[in-house]
C-alpha cells in the first residue's frame, strides 16, 4: 500500500521507503547484537583480566626498557644492538595499540562511548602491519627479559586481535559454529580467558 512520495511500504520483501530502498532488517539486527556482545564483554569479569593484564604488562615493559633494558642494550654488540633498537620499538608499539584498544572498551564500559562509535576504524586495534610481524633471527642476540616481553606482547596483541574481530566483524547469519560459540561465550564468557 503506498500513500504517497514519501510513504513507507510493506510488501512482501520487506520493508520499503517510496516503494524503492528497502530495509535491510537483518544488518539491524546484526547491529544490535554486535552491540549486546560488546556491551557483555566489556561488562564481564574477562575483560576485566584482560585490562588489567594488558595495563600490568604495559608498565613492567616501560620499567624494564627505562630501567635494566638501557644497561642491557649497551653491552650488546652493534647487529644485536640494532636489533634490539628495532624489536623494543615494535613491542612499545604493540603494547600501545592493545592498551588503546582496552581503553576504547573501558570507555564503552563507563559509558563514555557507545558500542556503535567503537566500531569506526579509528577505535579498532591497529598496527597489524607491524606488530603482527615477528623476527625470530634476531632473538638469539637479545637479552631474555626482552625475547619474554615480546613473547608475552605477541600473545596478548594475537588475543586482542580476536576478540577484535569477533566483537567487530561477527560472522553472517547462518554460521552455526559462529552462532553456537557465540552463545557459549555469552553463556560463559565472563568466566573463563
Amino acid at each position: 500500500m503506498h500513500t504517497g512520495s514519501d510513504a513507507i511500504v510493506m510488501d512482501s520483501d520487506g520493508l520499503r521507503l517510496n516503494g524503492d530502498d528497502k530495509f535491510d532488517w537483518t544488518a539491524l539486527e546484526r547491529s544490535d547484537r554486535r552491540e549486546q556482545a560488546i556491551c557483555s564483554f566489556v561488562g564481564s569479569a574477562m575483560f576485566d583480566r584482560l585490562f588489567q593484564e594488558g595495563m600490568d604488562l604495559v608498565e613492567e615493559t616501560a620499567a624494564y626498557l627505562d630501567g635494566p633494558g638501557r644497561n642491557d642494550s649497551k653491552v650488546l654488540p652493534r647487529a644485536a644492538a640494532l636489533a634490539y633498537a628495532g624489536e623494543s620499538m615494535r613491542l612499545t608499539t604493540r603494547l600501545m595499540q592493545v592498551a588503546s584498544w582496552l581503553l576504547v572498551h573501558r570507555s564503552i564500559q563507563e559509558g563514555e562511548i557507545t558500542p556503535l562509535e567503537a566500531q569506526r576504524d579509528k577505535y579498532r586495534l591497529g598496527g597489524k602491519d607491524v606488530c603482527s610481524l615477528r623476527v625470530q633471527d634476531a632473538t638469539d642476540m637479545m637479552p631474555a627479559r626482552l625475547v619474554e616481553l615480546l613473547a608475552r606482547s605477541e600473545r596478548l596483541y594475537d588475543r586482542v586481535s580476536r576478540l577484535d574481530e569477533t566483537l567487530h566483524n561477527p560472522p553472517p547469519p547462518g554460521d552455526a559454529l559462529a552462532e553456537a560459540r557465540n552463545r557459549l561465550f555469552d553463556a560463559f564468557g565472563d568466566r573463563h580467558t
